[in-house]
C-alpha cells in the first residue's frame, strides 16, 4: 500500500526533458510558440507528446495560450503548457508576434544548447551576443517529452496552463532555475544531461504543487490520487497490477462497499477500477515491449494475463494493434534489433575467423 501512483506513472510514461533556450527581452518584447506537435518531429521525434516550459530567471512577464487571457509571472515563477498548446510569452498582456517561423525554433545539430536568444517587439528571435542589462527579463525555456500512448492518465488530468509560483514555499524552484542558468553559462562536460534532468525535476515539482493547491470538488486522475478512498485503491492496483483484482476483492482489501468505491472511483478517475487496471496494465506492458526483448508471453504473465492469446486480445482492443505490431513500431525496438543483428553478425564473423 506504500506505492505512490504518481511516481509509478512518471516512471512508466518515460518523461524526458531538455533545456534549449536562454532568452532575454527588453520591453517591449514578445515570443510566440506554435503548437508543440508542430515541433515534435524535429525536437524529440521518438516521443508521443511534447510540452513546453518557461522559468523566469529575472524580471517579470506574461504567459498565455494564444488568444486567451494572460497570467503574470514574477522572478522565480515557472509556467508549463502540458497539452502543448500554442502560446505567447511577452512583456505585456495581449502582445502578438508579427510573424511566426516554427523552423527558427528548432536548434540545428551544430548549435550548442541552450541557445542564447534575444527577442524583440516583433517576436523575432536572434542570437544574443551580449546581455541587455538588469532591466531585461530573462527566461530559461525548454521541452518535456513523454509517452501519451497507450495510457497516460496524468496528461488528461493537467490544466492547459500550469503555473508554479516561486514564493517562500517554492524557493528551491527559483534556485533550480538559477542553477540551470549557471549550468548553461559554464557549458561543462555532461551539461546537456544535467539540464535535461533539471527540467524533469521542475515538471514533477509543478505537478506536486498543482495537486497540493487543487480546490475541493475537482475531478480527474490527480484528484483521485489525493482522495482518501480512491487514492488507496489506486495504490493497491499499482502495488500489484498482476493480481487478479475484482471489485469485490478490492473493496474487501479497502474495507469499503462496492457501490461507494465504484461510484467514487468512476467519478474522479473517469473509469471504474477494473477498467482502469486494464488500461494501466497495457501501459506497463507497452513499456516492457519497447524497452526489453521479453517474449510476448512473458509480458502477458507479468501484467496479469494467463495466456498470450488473452493478452493479445486485450492489447488489440485497448491499444488498437497487436503487441508485436506495437513493438515493431517503437524506435527503441528498432535500435535494439539493429544492436542484436550487429552482435550476432560479429559473433558469426569471429566464429568463421576461428
Amino acid at each position: 500500500m506504500a506505492t505512490d501512483p504518481l511516481s509509478d506513472v512518471l516512471r512508466a510514461v518515460r518523461f524526458r526533458g531538455a533545456v534549449f533556450y536562454d532568452v532575454e527581452g527588453a520591453a517591449p518584447w514578445v515570443a510566440e510558440a506554435p503548437p508543440a506537435a508542430a515541433l515534435l518531429p524535429e525536437v524529440m521525434p521518438d516521443v508521443d507528446h511534447l510540452m513546453e516550459f518557461h522559468g523566469v530567471l529575472r524580471g517579470a512577464c506574461w504567459a498565455a495560450r494564444t488568444g486567451e487571457p494572460a497570467v503574470r509571472l514574477e522572478e522565480g515563477d515557472l509556467v508549463l503548457f502540458p497539452h502543448g498548446d500554442a502560446h505567447v510569452m511577452s512583456s505585456a498582456p495581449g502582445l502578438r508576434a508579427s510573424r511566426l517561423d516554427p523552423a527558427a525554433l528548432v536548434p540545428s545539430r551544430r548549435d550548442r544548447l541552450p541557445l542564447p536568444l534575444l527577442v524583440d517587439a516583433s517576436g523575432v528571435a536572434r542570437p544574443r551576443l551580449r546581455s541587455e542589462g538588469r532591466d531585461a527579463t530573462r527566461l530559461v525555456c525548454g521541452f518535456l517529452g513523454c509517452d501519451a500512448r497507450p495510457y497516460n492518465p496524468l496528461l488528461a488530468a493537467l490544466p492547459r496552463v500550469l503555473a508554479v509560483r516561486g514564493g517562500a514555499s517554492s524557493a528551491w524552484v527559483a534556485s533550480l532555475l538559477d542553477s540551470a542558468a549557471e549550468e548553461s553559462r559554464r557549458g561543462g562536460p555532461g551539461g546537456d544531461v544535467v539540464l535535461a534532468r533539471m527540467s524533469e525535476v521542475l515538471f514533477v515539482e509543478a505537478v506536486r504543487r498543482h495537486v497540493e493547491g487543487m480546490p475541493p470538488g475537482e475531478t480527474g486522475w490527480l484528484a483521485g490520487v489525493r482522495d482518501p478512498l480512491v487514492g488507496r485503491a489506486l495504490a493497491a492496483l499499482h502495488a500489484a497490477p498482476a493480481e487478479p483484482w475484482t471489485l469485490e476483492r478490492l473493496t474487501d482489501t479497502l474495507k469499503t462497499s462496492r457501490t461507494t468505491l465504484h461510484e467514487r472511483f468512476s467519478e474522479l478517475v473517469g473509469l471504474p477500477p477494473t477498467q482502469y487496471l486494464a488500461h494501466w496494465r497495457m501501459q506497463l506492458a507497452s513499456r516492457r515491449l519497447r524497452d526489453t526483448p521479453a517474449k510476448v508471453l512473458e509480458v502477458a504473465l507479468d501484467v496479469g494475463y494467463e495466456s498470450e492469446a488473452a493478452f493479445t486480445r486485450a492489447f488489440r482492443r485497448l491499444v488498437g494493434v497487436t503487441p508485436g505490431a506495437w513493438r515493431r513500431a517503437q524506435p527503441a525496438a528498432a535500435a535494439r534489433t539493429v544492436g542484436q543483428e550487429v552482435r550476432t553478425r560479429g559473433a558469426g564473423e569471429r566464429g568463421r575467423g576461428a
